[in-house]
């Protein structure tokens, strides 16, 4: 089962669109609770995504600093390495 966002928002729609088409009261709550339910899963889906997303960039900023502070230190040795010898 994929749990994206757009998996949960399409249950959700599908619960809603019973809920329209349903003649009883109790079918109708039902399919408007699980409507609700998969409404809570898709904005949890969403959330989990935006996080995802920002670690990743933290990641990367993290592993751009890294990597030029270790291009300074190496041109900085390499450059004592010049002048000694």
């Amino acid at each position: 089962m994929s749990q994206t966002f757009d998996f949960y928002d399409e249950r959700a729609k599908d619960c809603e669109a019973a809920a329209d088409r349903a003649d009883l009261v109790m079918v109708r709550e039902r399919e408007l609770r699980s409507a609700a339910v998969w409404r809570t899963l898709a904005e949890q889906a969403r959330k989990v995504e935006v996080s995802r997303v920002k670690a990743e960039e933290i990641r990367a900023e993290r592993r751009a600093a890294e990597a030029a502070e270790l291009a300074a230190r190496t041109m900085v040795v390499e450059s004592q390495i010049l002048s000694s010898g």
